[in-house]
């Protein structure tokens, strides 16, 4: 560090080091200023979209409840303009898929399913997306292709889902009159934790639907 022995010489340096120093201090001053201030700017901007879009997602909700499904469609419409990857993007048009369902409109259902099963952002949705898919497949007689959607889920994402696709898989299977199989899944199911309340009586309607099978069969056999 440089003394300086008197009042002129600590001058003369000051004036030294601004004019080598001053102008780069001045835009750093002000780039610094710009960043605060465009960082404010953006954060306002972002929790007003924020705002409008929960304002939205509520006025969505009363027209669901009030069945006013032009309201719904447009709503929907304009929360995935604003934001198409924030969850209320995704829950918007899982609410818009499920009043499709209610409509009897499974195309349109599958079409919009079908879409956020790729575009969600987040696990969770994509798997609640794919699962609420199958069971439109299975409601339109398309069990393969739900099979084949069961068999594509990529394994390491669906902790929490596990049990839901196993259940699937054996009402698949039921549909296909593949008991065995079907039989498998629901054990699986059971393993996993399942918490639906009809997966046992599934399981024991197949193998009582085996045994009647069966002695059918024993029948026919001994009759000839």
């Amino acid at each position: 560090m440089e003394i300086y022995d008197t009042e002129e010489e600590q001058i003369a340096a000051i004036k030294r080091w601004w004019k080598e120093n001053g102008t780069s201090t001045i835009i750093g001053v002000i780039a610094g200023i710009l960043i605060i201030s465009g960082w404010n700017y953006w954060q306002d901007q972002q929790q007003d979209k924020a705002i409008q879009t929960a304002s939205l997602f509520n006025e969505l909700w009363l027209n669901i409840n009030e069945e006013n499904q032009d309201a719904v469609e447009k709503i929907t419409e304009r929360i995935v303009d604003q934001d198409s990857t924030s969850s209320y993007a995704s829950f918007s048009q899982l609410l818009l898929a499920k009043t499709k369902v209610q409509q009897g409109e499974l195309e349109a259902a599958k079409g919009i399913l079908e879409k956020l099963m790729l575009d969600a952002r987040s696990a969770e949705l994509r798997n609640i997306a794919r699962i609420r898919l199958i069971k439109i497949l299975q409601a339109m007689g398309e069990y393969e292709q739900g099979l084949q959607l069961i068999a594509e889920v990529d394994q390491s994402t669906t902790q929490g889902f596990s049990a839901s696709y196993d259940e699937l898989t054996g009402d698949l299977y039921v549909a296909l009159d593949r008991l065995a199989e079907a039989r498998t899944a629901y054990q699986s199911a059971l393993r996993e934790g399942a918490k639906s309340p009809l997966l046992q009586f599934k399981l024991d309607d197949i193998t009582a639907a085996e045994i009647i099978g069966n002695n059918e069969a024993s029948t026919l056999l001994n009759e000839k």
